[in-house]
């Protein structure tokens, strides 16, 4: 990239919008925030770099949602999950395309960008999913 984008929530949205999964990486210590962040919570640097991660990983934990906010209601029961990506980062993600029963920890998942049914309600950001 010629210019350096901000570390930001919302960049972070705009990479997946664009089906790359970013993270910042500190210039200072090393250590990799994903979602990214303006701060080092290791060394208090401000200078990062964007590096671009693998959306491939393992079931850490997940759960099954009965009773969903509004938005989400047509879409229950559904699993969210937290996934650790092979980089070793864990995210939060909904899991589809897999029953229940299925489910297992430790199980592979993929991050998918921009097929999961979601309502396109607030916020307005892409959504992303994680798929077996």
């Amino acid at each position: 990239m010629s210019t350096v984008e901000p570390f930001t929530i919302e960049q972070f949205y705009k990479f997946l919008q664009q089906g790359k999964l970013m993270a910042s990486k500190c210039q200072k210590c090393g250590k990799i925030h994903l979602p990214p962040r303006p701060l080092c919570d290791n060394c208090y640097s401000q200078q990062f770099s964007w590096i671009q991660v693998s959306g491939k990983g393992k079931l850490v934990t997940y759960t099954i949602i009965n009773v969903a906010p509004a938005q989400f209601q047509a879409l229950a029961p559904y699993a969210v999950g937290i996934v650790e990506l092979e980089n070793g980062q864990k995210i939060p993600g909904m899991i589809q395309d897999i029953a229940r029963e299925q489910l297992k920890i430790g199980m592979a998942l993929t991050l998918d960008f921009g097929t999961c049914s979601a309502p396109q309600q607030w916020p307005a950001w892409p959504r992303y999913c994680f798929k077996p």
